[in-house]
């Protein structure tokens, strides 16, 4: 707070700030209150649109059991730098070459550990 006792304005830019400091104590609390909404909702569609592509991206238990077979751990748990919500799935890095990996929702991004490969040597 400043001398004043007013807050200080957090780090957002001028154009949101200045017309919120022309308001009432009253169009501050609702414009709080749908903020605060808008935020669950923002979060909520973000958990969708990643159960989404978790679902269209996320390999079979055929490919599971397959890396299993190969040695390749399938529990993200064991991996040091893997949240438990991690998923694998299959990236074509360049054309021909594809490879699994841990992959999840880091905030607004994606984020991802490579596994392996998805052919063995044994297979080429």
């Amino acid at each position: 707070m400043s001398e004043s006792g007013k807050p200080e304005a957090p780090d957002l830019p001028a154009y949101v700030t200045d017309p919120l400091e022309r308001q009432s104590p009253e169009q501050l609390e609702t414009v709080a209150a749908y903020a605060a909404a808008l935020a669950d909702w923002k979060r909520a569609q973000r958990e969708a649109d990643a159960t989404a592509t978790r679902a269209a991206e996320a390999v079979d238990e055929e490919a599971i059991d397959d890396l299993e077979e190969r040695g390749f751990e399938t529990d993200p748990d064991a991996y040091e730098d893997v949240p438990s919500k991690a998923y694998i799935t299959i990236k074509e890095t360049k054309p021909g070459y594809h490879y699994y990996y841990w992959q999840w929702r880091e905030g607004d991004s994606w984020a991802n550990a490579y596994i392996g490969p998805v052919t063995s040597d044994d297979d080429s």
